[in-house]
C-alpha cells in the first residue's frame, strides 16, 4: 500500500515549507472580515503561519499576510490577530502533539 500524500504549505512570514496540519490558518473571508481558522475549512483566501508568536510579528512587520490575503490588512485588525493567535497558539500546539501521537501509534 502506498504512504499517504502529506500536502504542504509555506509559512508566509519565514517561508518554510511544512506540512498543512503543522501551521496556522488565516483566512479572509468572502465579506471581507479577517480571522483565524483553526478547522482549515472556511470559505476564502488563505494565508499560513507557523504556530509561533516571532512568525506573526514578523509577518506583521513585512505586511506578509497583505499580499498573501491579497486585502489591506489593517493594524487594529493585526493587533486583534495578534491577541486571537496567541490565545490560539496553545491550543493549536497541543493539538498538534496529539496528532504527533496518533501518527506514532
Amino acid at each position: 500500500m502506498r504512504p499517504r500524500k502529506i500536502p504542504l504549505r509555506k509559512c508566509v512570514a519565514c517561508q518554510q515549507m511544512m506540512a498543512k496540519k503543522e501551521l496556522i490558518r488565516v483566512v479572509r473571508t468572502p465579506d471581507e472580515a479577517v480571522l483565524i481558522d483553526l478547522t482549515g475549512k472556511k470559505a476564502g483566501r488563505g494565508a499560513y503561519l507557523c504556530g509561533k508568536v516571532a512568525c506573526f510579528k514578523l509577518a506583521k512587520k513585512s505586511k506578509a499576510l497583505d499580499r498573501a490575503l491579497k486585502h489591506a490588512v489593517g493594524s487594529e485588525i493585526y493587533d486583534q490577530l495578534e491577541q486571537d493567535f496567541i490565545a490560539v497558539e496553545d491550543t493549536f500546539n497541543a493539538n498538534k502533539d496529539e496528532m504527533d501521537d496518533e501518527d506514532e501509534a
